[in-house]
C-alpha cells in the first residue's frame, strides 16, 4: 500500500489533472494526504469536488513554506511506501507500478521526468538530461540530483529524515541524502512524470539557482551538519 504526500498552494489550475493522473494508479487501501499551504484560490474546492474516501485533506496550514508543508503531509501517511507529488505535474499511467517494483530491492528511487510547459507540451528534453542526475552521497551534496515529484522511498527512509532541520533547504534534497546515508537508492532512466515548468513554480529545480555562492556553501555546510547528527541520533 502507498501514501501519496501532496503540498499545495495556489494550484488550481494544474491540481485536477494531477489528481486524475494519481487516483486512477491507485489500489484499495493506498491514501492520497493532501496539506494545503492557506491556498487563496480554488485548489481546496477542487479537491473537496473529489469527495474520494482515499483523499486526506489537511487545510489552512500557514507555513509559508512548501519544505514544511511537505513535511506535515508526510507526519500523516500511514503506508510503507510514500510517492511525493507536486501539484502541477502530470504522471505517467504506469509510474506507480514501475516504482513499485523498483522499491522491493531499493529504499529510494526516483524516475527520470521530462519537461512539459504551462499546457503539458514537451520541451524535448528530461530532467536527468539537463541535471546530470546520478546518485551518490558527496556528489548529491555538491550538485542535487534530487526531485520531489519523481521520488519515492519505503518508511524506513521516512522514519530518518522526520524532522526536517528548521534551516533544511529543500524537502526533496534532505530526503536524497537521508537515502543516501541510510539506504540503497536507485535512479530509473525511464520518465515517469511530466514535469511542469511555469512561472508560479515553488522550486527552481533545472534552473539557474536563485542563490548567492555564499549562500550555496552554507545551505550545503548546513546539510552536512545536520546529516552527521542524524547519523549519531541513528
Amino acid at each position: 500500500m502507498i501514501s501519496v504526500c501532496i503540498a499545495t498552494y495556489n494550484g488550481e489550475h494544474y491540481i485536477r489533472e494531477q489528481l486524475d493522473s494519481i487516483l486512477c494508479q491507485l489500489s484499495e487501501g493506498d491514501e492520497v494526504i493532501i496539506s494545503d499551504d492557506s491556498s487563496t484560490d480554488r485548489t481546496v474546492e477542487i479537491i473537496k469536488s473529489y469527495n474520494a474516501d482515499n483523499i486526506t485533506l489537511i487545510e489552512g496550514q500557514s507555513f509559508r513554506s512548501p519544505v514544511f508543508n511537505f513535511e506535515h503531509a508526510l507526519k500523516h501517511a500511514k503506508n510503507e511506501f510514500i510517492f511525493l507529488s507536486d501539484q502541477d505535474d502530470i504522471w505517467e499511467e504506469n509510474k506507480v507500478s514501475v516504482m513499485l517494483q523498483h522499491l522491493q530491492d531499493h529504499d529510494l528511487v526516483l524516475s527520470d521526468a521530462l519537461l512539459v510547459d504551462a499546457q503539458g507540451t514537451e520541451l524535448g528534453t528530461s530532467f536527468y538530461s539537463l541535471n546530470n542526475s546520478s546518485s551518490g552521497l558527496v556528489k548529491n551534496l555538491v550538485k542535487n540530483s534530487y526531485i520531489g515529484c519523481t521520488m519515492a522511498f519505503n518508511r524506513k527512509i521516512l522514519e530518518h529524515a522526520l524532522p526536517f532541520p528548521e534551516n533544511t533547504p529543500m524537502h526533496d534534497w534532505w530526503i536524497g541524502l537521508i537515502a543516501e546515508l541510510f539506504g540503497k537508492v536507485y535512479f530509473c532512466k525511464e520518465p515517469l512524470v511530466r514535469y511542469r515548468r511555469h512561472e508560479t513554480n515553488a522550486s527552481a529545480s533545472a534552473e539557474n539557482s536563485p542563490y548567492s555562492l555564499k549562500e550555496k556553501i552554507f545551505m550545503r555546510v548546513l546539510l552536512f551538519v545536520n546529516l552527521t547528527k542524524r547519523w549519531f541520533r541513528r
